[in-house]
């Protein structure tokens, strides 16, 4: 698993994987714009579901710039993850950097009505090096 989702972080029997890669098809570089993918898998380790309400981001770009997102669920979707299973997506971040960083938290609903907050570990944004 480590070796797919090198980035991992658990908080509240919660973990938080990602895996992350350069989108060279849809990077350009000679104007300034870099895109990466990333892959989230939320696994459900509680002995009750959860529900994912919003995410929080924070996003460095390689010049030191923080950006901070907010919003509603993931992708469209504001999941149910039931005990021992897990939540996968995909989405994608812009920079005008080729290196930088994401990390974050997602708002969370518990069974019996309380709030709790995930942490999503901190990963690179890296592009590879370009030789001439």
């Amino acid at each position: 698993m480590d070796a797919f989702f090198p980035y991992a972080e658990t908080t509240h029997d919660i973990t938080v994987r990602v895996s992350v890669a350069f989108l060279a098809e849809q990077s350009e570089p000679d104007m300034g714009k870099w895109f990466w993918a990333y892959h989230i898998r939320i696994e459900n380790s509680r002995a009750s579901p959860v529900q994912l309400l919003t995410r929080r981001w924070t996003i460095a770009d390689g010049r030191g710039a923080i950006y901070k997102r907010e919003g509603r669920g993931v992708v469209g979707e504001e999941p149910v993850i039931q005990p021992g299973a897990s939540y996968d997506y995909v989405s994608g971040c812009p920079l005008t950097t080729p290196t930088g960083w994401m990390e974050g938290s997602y708002i969370m609903l518990e069974a019996g009505g309380s709030i709790i907050e995930v942490e999503i570990p901190r990963f690179a944004l890296l592009a590879p090096a370009v030789s001439n």
